[in-house]
This record gives structure tokens, C-alpha cells and sequence, in this order.
């Protein structure tokens, strides 16, 4: 009798479990430490599981994003911002930790109870999958001849969506060069003029620690850049695209500037070019829209790009503004990691 109240258990199901109990481990480890860069660090390893758990959900292209997102570029800009602070966390009363607590626990209490309404996962009858989304996933490779639905949604048929998203990430590109600069010469100030401190020979030679970490980067780098490259051409069939491309691609960069120095970055990629791709990818994706209404069609209608063959001007039009996403988000990221670095850091681990 006992068994007819049990039910056999999925092995995702179990795998989902394993998952949120990882990043609760992982949670609790962030909000425990005091250093900084382990702190930085299992962040990383946070968004890496969040991203496995959203592959668990077959929902591969968001995973693609949290990982290109939280473990990538948040990571290495995390580290270039960390190099203005000290190492360690600024010492905290605890009642301030109970209250931190207490609006913790009241939010994820109200989500929770937000998912009471919430239809079951993989309902058929639910709105993601019926309606509009019912049609895009039919009409996708008709209309447009590319098989990724995320891809032809995204950059076809809400296009002038991602067009906005994409002139708003440049607008947050200008307000950080105007909170932080141009990405220039350091900006040193006089009450953070630091006398100079007696360093080791070890600390001295400390580049020669670090010889391995340098060549095997020098492999690395270019192989990341492809990566990003194919990241960006092959969205049209898999996961993938230009957001997450040009993420790819700025890491990779960020990466080098962190390895072999900033200087040597600004050399090889200008803070002025990196200025002049972000507003560029915005002009790309919208000269695509002006092109469609010179040639008769409506803004962002890639069908007027080959009229004779309709699914082929889809592609076209496709291909060229995900460049252009390409081009200003991985401009936009190198800004703030350019405006991060222009600048001298006014704390230490001295000054808690």
C-alpha cells in the first residue's frame, strides 16, 4: 500500500537539486569571506553553475549569456576594480548583518510565494508556449531560413527591441566615460599619493612567477578571440550571437590587460578606437534599418536586402546587426575597464 504513494524520481530532477544546493553552498561561502578575490572568484564558479543548471532546463542560449556575463566579464572587470580597493572587505557592525538579513529572507520569501500562480515547467498550455511563441517557433526558418528561434525572435522579429538594447548599452558606455573618465593617463590625486614602500626582491621579481601564466595566455588569447569570432557567425544555428560574442571577445582582451599590463593594451586596442566601436555598432545596426527604408521596405525588413530570395536578405540583415551588437558591447566593456584603470586607488587594507 505504502507504494502506491511513491513516485519513481527523475534523474533531472535530481540533478536540479545538486545544482541550487551547490549555489547555496556557494552563497554562503560569498557572503562569509572577507577577501575579496576569492570572493570574486567563487562568483564566477556561482554564474558557471547557474549556467550548467539553465543547460539542465534546456534553456542553452540564457546559459550561454550567464556564462559569457557572470563568469566571464564580470569576473575579470571585478578584477580590474579591484586593484582601486583594498583586498579584504571593510570591517561592519553586526546589526548590520541582520538587517541585510531580514530584506533577504522578505524577498526571497515573496518570490517564492510568486511561483505558487506560476504554471508548471514544460506546460504545454502556458503562454511562453502558445500564442506569439507558438508562431515564432513555426514560422523561424521559413520566414527566415535560420534555425535558431533565439537568434531570428531577437534580431528579426522583435529587431527593433535589440536595437533599442543595444543603444542603451551605449548609453551606459558615455555615462561611465563621464563618471570616469576617457580611459587616459591615470588620474592621480594628491591626498592618494602614496609614499614609496620598501618592496622585496621576491616582490620585485615577481614577473618571473609568472612566466607560465604568460605563455600559456599567449595561446589562450587568440584561441578565446576565434572563439568569440565563431560564437558571433554560428549563432544563426546554435546558441550564441553577438552579445555574447563581443562579451567574449572584450574578456579576452580585459584578460590581457590584467596578465601584461594595461599600457600594453591601450596600445594594441586604443581607447579611442574603443570609443569610436561603440557608438559604430549602433550606427551598423541602425544603417541596416536605413538601408531597408531606401531600398522600399520598412525599418529593419531584411526581406528588401535580396527581394528575390527573401530568407536570404533575413540572413543578411541578421548577420550584419549582430555585428553591430558585437562591435558595442565589446567596446562598451572595454570602457569600463579602461575608466576603471585610468584611475589611482584611494583605499587600502591600512585604511579599515
Amino acid at each position: 500500500m505504502t507504494g502506491e504513494f511513491l513516485t519513481p524520481v527523475d534523474a533531472f530532477t535530481v540533478i536540479d537539486l545538486i545544482f541550487m544546493m551547490m549555489l547555496v553552498v556557494v552563497g554562503i561561502a560569498i557572503v562569509r569571506l572577507k577577501d575579496l578575490f576569492a570572493v570574486v572568484m567563487l562568483s564566477g564558479v556561482y554564474s558557471l553553475v547557474s549556467a550548467a543548471w539553465f543547460v539542465s532546463l534546456d534553456a542553452v542560449d540564457v546559459a550561454f549569456t550567464e556564462a559569457a556575463v557572470g563568469a566571464g566579464i564580470s569576473t575579470v572587470l571585478m578584477l580590474g576594480a579591484m586593484l582601486l580597493t583594498a583586498r579584504r572587505a571593510a570591517p561592519t557592525k553586526p546589526a548590520r548583518h541582520w538587517v541585510a538579513l531580514i530584506v533577504v529572507c522578505a524577498t526571497g520569501a515573496a518570490l517564492i510565494y510568486a511561483t505558487v500562480d506560476m504554471p508548471s515547467f514544460g506546460d504545454p498550455l502556458s503562454a511562453p508556449n502558445a500564442y506569439v511563441g507558438l508562431e515564432y517557433l513555426k514560422r523561424t526558418v521559413p520566414d527566415t531560413g535560420v534555425s535558431n528561434a533565439v537568434s531570428s525572435v531577437l534580431a528579426s522579429y522583435r529587431g527593433y527591441d535589440t536595437f533599442g538594447e543595444t543603444t542603451v548599452i551605449l548609453t551606459a558606455g558615455l555615462g561611465v566615460i563621464l563618471i570616469l573618465g576617457l580611459g587616459g593617463p591615470a588620474v592621480i590625486r594628491k591626498k592618494a599619493a602614496p609614499a614609496k614602500s620598501k618592496t622585496s626582491k621576491a616582490e620585485q621579481d615577481a614577473s618571473a612567477h609568472h612566466v607560465v601564466l604568460r605563455v600559456v595566455s599567449k595561446l589562450m588569447i587568440p584561441i578565446i578571440i576565434v572563439y568569440g569570432a565563431y560564437v558571433q557567425f554560428h549563432g544563426d544555428f546554435g546558441p550564441g550571437g553577438g552579445f555574447q560574442a563581443g562579451l567574449i571577445i572584450a574578456s579576452a582582451i580585459i584578460l590581457y590587460a590584467l596578465i601584461f599590463g594595461i599600457e600594453a593594451a591601450k596600445e594594441a586596442v586604443p581607447p579611442s578606437l574603443v570609443r569610436l566601436g561603440a557608438a559604430l555598432g549602433v550606427l551598423i545596426y541602425g544603417g541596416v534599418g536605413v538601408m531597408n527604408l531606401m531600398l522600399g521596405g520598412q525599418f529593419l525588413d531584411y526581406n528588401t536586402l535580396n527581394p528575390a530570395h527573401p530568407t536570404h536578405g533575413q540572413e543578411l540583415g541578421i548577420m550584419f546587426v549582430e555585428i553591430g551588437v558585437l562591435v558595442t558591447v565589446a567596446s562598451v566593456m572595454l570602457i569600463i575597464f579602461y575608466g576603471f584603470t585610468s584611475r589611482q586607488p584611494d583605499i587600502s587594507d591600512k585604511d579599515w
